[in-house]
């Protein structure tokens, strides 16, 4: 039996929580600024309209008395780990898929917590008792059934399929409602037919896997109650990122170097303290018009090396036509490797084009940072202010 936890309006929540002069207010997470997007919105907000990754100045309008609200990352993260906390005091298999969201593994759970149902209820109260926040709760036989089992009652919900309701529940689920199926998909699937996930078993595998590839096997075996996805306690970083919205809107590429050069040390230092290594570089852009574009290129070797990552950031903002100001810049690095292993030549080897020596700079300047404060040593592309 799988249980899907998913705090609710957790940003939002939190600020409310601190501050109980927010409570039962519009809060909007996500900074003053319009030209930031919408990190969380409260209950409240949600009633115009306002919802997550919606820009700052759209939500404005649709809330005028909102309550806007720069995040605090650092709070959010201290108050998962209490919830987290919380969810393996009933269970040591769990698989934490966000700062506020997390798979339980409770089978066999039952003879000490009591029925599924009941875990569920437990839970929730445990979390409302100590973390003083609400949560919803999904409880089903199946993982991706425990998911969409959490957001039908929201806020403050539970939801629990039997396994005996799992078939007639299948037969009735829209299928714009399961993980990875986004509009277009949605609208593919509607145009041959298929509305409910029951629809689809009016077709053969063969036939699907045609229509949408590897996934129309899924879709496939879910229609028939089939989910191999177990609850993985040891869920893999697949990729590290950062980005940042500009004050201003900026078309000078000598400038936008500034920001790659600041996310590329973020994304290094995240990789080396993960102990990772990555061999794909991306640089994603959204312009002014809100349009959007990512480009990456995949480098000679694995690494964490901030420089190299940088270097790769540059080459592909300089192979990329700049024809409208940009609003949002981002590095992110996938294709990820083990790197904890030791490196082993001297500093200033140059037998692999540098990779070797940057990495050990770079881990000689994470110790420093560690023990005086990242402020100590600065790139000299950092020096300036914006």
């Amino acid at each position: 039996m799988i249980i899907h936890v998913d705090m609710d309006a957790f940003f939002a929540s939190v600020e409310q929580l601190d501050n109980p002069e927010l409570a039962g207010k519009p809060v909007i997470v996500g900074g003053t600024s319009n030209r930031g997007v919408v990190a969380a919105s409260s209950y409240e907000a949600r009633r115009f309209g306002v919802y997550s990754a919606m820009p700052i100045f759209q939500a404005r309008q649709k809330c005028p008395d909102g309550i806007f609200i720069s995040p605090s990352r650092h709070r959010y993260k201290e108050v998962s780990v209490q919830v987290m906390s919380i969810l393996a005091s009933f269970t040591p298999v769990i698989e934490q898929i966000s700062i506020d969201e997390a798979f339980m593994d409770v089978t066999g759970c039952e003879s000490i917590f009591g029925p599924p149902r009941e875990i569920g209820a437990k839970i929730k109260q445990k979390i409302k008792d100590q973390v003083h926040l609400n949560c919803s709760v999904g409880i089903a036989p199946l993982k991706f059934l425990a998911k969409i089992a959490s957001d039908m009652d929201k806020p403050d919900g539970l939801t629990y399929i039997a396994p005996e309701a799992v078939a007639e529940f299948i037969n009735t689920l829209p299928v714009k409602k399961i993980s990875g199926v986004g509009k277009i998909a949605a609208g593919h699937l509607q145009k041959i037919g298929i509305v409910n996930l029951g629809d689809v078993k009016k077709f053969t595998r063969e036939y699907l896997a045609a229509q949408l590839g590897k996934y129309g096997n899924r879709l496939h075996e879910l229609a028939n109650g089939i989910d191999r996805s177990e609850v993985n306690v040891h869920r893999p970083v697949k990729s590290v990122s950062t980005e940042e919205t500009l004050v201003a809107d900026i078309s000078d590429k000598g400038r936008l170097r500034q920001y790659l050069l600041k996310h590329s040390e973020d994304v290094g230092r995240q990789l080396r303290k993960k102990g990772r290594k990555a061999r794909t570089v991306t640089v994603k852009i959204k312009h002014s018009d809100f349009s959007q574009v990512t480009r990456q290129t995949k480098l000679s070797r694995f690494t964490f090396s901030s420089e190299k990552i940088y270097q790769a950031a540059v080459d592909l903002l300089e192979r990329y036509p700049l024809r409208k100001p940009v609003r949002l810049i981002g590095v992110g690095a996938s294709d990820l490797d083990d790197g904890r292993k030791a490196v082993q030549m001297t500093l200033f080897s140059e037998s692999d084009d540098g990779f070797e020596k940057w990495e050990k700079v770079d881990m000689v300047v994470d110790g420093i940072a560690e023990k005086f404060g990242t402020d100590v040593i600065k790139k000299a592309g950092l020096t300036e202010e914006d």
